[in-house]
């Protein structure tokens, strides 16, 4: 790197957006030059501190990918000897502030005259956490909040930082999940020769462009993991009703589900495949698209499911609930009517169906393996003395004896004579 002249930042050099670092004894190696009309950011970091490592190569990210005349980052180191702060500092593009630079260092550094000036200006900042990092207005205060949330769910996107770019970014998002909206522009996946976004299958990774699936049917987007035991439940549900929907539907109508998996290795990801038939987003692309995707479907917990419709539209974001609730009510016999009812993409038409469902059962029923006659119910939710599934809505209860059963796994029917305006309504 070639020597540049040391410039004292003050007043009279006019950089007034700078002069919060003059009143705090530092001073740059850099030209003064090099900083007008950028925004300027003070990155407050250390070496020992986790998040902070997680998010720096974020940040480094956007930082490369913006326009350098339109920013520049400020270490505010706060690791506590030199080795930590060579370590901390080894890859960063931006300029550094230190009480001692270590030698030899080829990056630019704005020099601390004293130990104490990175304390001084987490305390100017009201800097309670790390990592934090706070844009400056042209006089030296801090503007809008701090960029570093804004950074983990948008990344480059995230630039110019403040309230506005927000707005948009939330705009644009919620534009997505009302859809309609292109599979490729919403999955963000790598490219084969032609140019066409893809994903793979399970045959030896496959590569499936996603042109082939817009407007063939429903996309179910699984998010699930092989080391969570609730996701490996859900598995086994959804893959009944997918093989069910994919034996009995026309190419017009059938679902198409792509796992976004959040198994914390590609080991995983693989066994987690094996154990599927369906598509899946590319190991080496997961990062970046399943972030973008759980902020704009919201997902804050795995198994989900969400829904969209041929063309992209989000039919709706708790896929999982509507499977579960098919389960639930019927029994060993759901894969059929969970292949039937999961393409409705709505909870409460699902709801709906299920409430003229009830109309045609009978209001009691004898059954072979209770001695009362079990009556018409509604529940939250149960477990079927036959198959010892979970269930929910309609019920046959005797209430005598806590003995429930699904509908569908009744064996001998017996309609009473009891008026059909008894029945109960659903419990919320």
């Amino acid at each position: 790197m070639s020597q540049k002249k040391k410039v004292m930042i003050s007043y009279a050099d006019g950089e007034t957006h700078t002069s919060i670092l003059d009143s705090e004894g530092l001073k740059l190696t850099v030209p003064i030059s090099e900083l007008e009309g950028k925004t300027i950011c003070l990155f407050f970091s250390a070496n020992s501190c986790r998040p902070c490592r997680s998010f720096t190569p974020q940040l480094i990210h956007l930082y490369n990918s913006v326009d350098r005349r339109e920013l520049e980052i400020i270490l505010v180191s706060l690791d506590k000897d030199e080795a930590s702060f060579s370590e901390h500092t080894k890859d960063m593009p931006w300029l550094i502030a230190a009480a001692a630079p270590p030698p030899h260092h080829e990056f630019d550094v704005v020099e601390a005259s004293t130990t104490t000036t990175s304390r001084r200006l987490c305390d100017r900042y009201r800097v309670e956490s790390i990592p934090s990092l706070i844009p400056l207005a042209s006089d030296g205060r801090r503007v809008e909040e701090d960029a570093v949330q804004l950074v983990e769910e948008y990344g480059a996107d995230a630039f110019p930082f403040g309230a506005e770019r927000r707005y948009q970014l939330e705009a644009m998002d919620d534009a997505k999940r009302r859809g309609p909206v292109h599979l490729q522009q919403l999955l963000f996946l790598p490219t084969t020769p032609n140019n066409n976004n893809y994903v793979i299958s399970r045959d030896h990774g496959k590569q499936i462009p996603v042109a082939d699936l817009v407007g063939k049917g429903n996309i179910g987007l699984y998010f699930g993991a092989r080391w969570c035991p609730p996701s490996r439940t859900f598995t086994t549900m959804l893959l009944e009703a997918y093989n069910v929907d994919q034996s009995s539907s026309s190419s017009s109508s059938s679902l198409e589900i792509i796992f976004i998996s959040m198994d914390r290795d590609e080991e995983e990801f693989k066994l987690s495949l094996e154990e599927m038939p369906w598509l899946a987003v590319p190991y080496s692309q997961l990062q970046q698209t399943r972030k973008d995707l759980c902020r704009i479907y919201n997902v804050k917990s795995i198994p989900q499911l969400v829904l969209l419709g041929p063309h992209g539209n989000t039919l709706t974001t708790d896929g999982r609930a509507l499977v579960l609730m098919i389960y639930y009510y019927y029994g060993r016999s759901a894969a059929p009517a969970a292949a039937s009812f999961i393409t409705f993409g709505a909870e409460e038409e699902v709801e709906e169906l299920m409430r003229k469902e009830g109309e045609g059962l009978p209001c009691q029923v004898s059954d072979p393996r209770h001695a009362h006659l079990l009556r018409l119910d509604t529940a939250k939710a149960y477990i079927c003395d036959a198959c010892r599934h979970q269930g929910r809505y309609w019920v046959f209860s005797c209430p005598q004896c806590d003995f429930d059963l699904h509908p569908a796994c009744t064996t001998t029917t017996h309609v009473s004579n009891i008026d059909r305006s008894s029945k109960q309504s659903v419990i919320n």
